[in-house]
């Protein structure tokens, strides 16, 4: 029950280890994006990638190279799906969504934060975080793919907007 004798720990300290240089090994070549910031999408693939290394840790039923296998898979397949987002509009919408406005010039928008699922007092903690002391200093609060909100001062100038391509009001 505690101890399973000498053999089983030294498989996974062997396997373990080179099961986590392979991971590795596949992140560095897979880029940067791969652990970026994440979206719903993104932190799918890393919990099922840190399920895969549990399983070749502690599975004696999983062979090393089983595991490197489904992690090229995970890392590949993830490569596919942002490569095919950065150039089709469709494919990004459907894997990460549309950003939304939940707040335009100081007023909430009800709508929007029911289809979100966002209360106000959640916005106006991420107002106060962002360093304002009033909500109708804010131009916009926008809750972004990755869930944080992103608070957009009011501006004089007539350049273009980041609030381009959000849904609004």
């Amino acid at each position: 029950m505690f101890f399973d004798g000498w053999e089983s720990m030294f498989r996974t300290l062997v396997v373990g280890a080179l099961a986590y240089i392979t991971l590795v090994i596949f992140l560095r070549i897979s880029g940067k994006r791969t652990l970026s910031k994440m979206n719903a999408f993104d932190l799918v693939v890393t919990v099922a990638l840190g399920s895969t290394l549990a399983t070749v840790l502690l599975s004696k039923d999983v062979a090393l190279a089983d595991g490197a296998l489904a992690f090229a898979l995970l890392i590949g397949l993830q490569f596919v799906v942002t490569w095919s987002s950065v150039r089709a509009r469709w494919v990004r919408q459907l894997v990460t969504g549309e950003p939304m406005m939940l707040v335009h010039r100081g007023v909430f928008l009800n709508a929007a934060l029911r289809r979100a699922r966002v209360t106000e007092d959640e916005v106006l903690a991420a107002v106060r975080a962002s360093g304002f002391v009033s909500l109708n200093d804010a131009e916009a609060v926008v809750l972004e793919t990755d869930g944080s909100f992103s608070v957009i001062g009011r501006s004089s100038g007539e350049d273009r907007s980041s609030l381009d391509g959000v849904q609004g009001p």
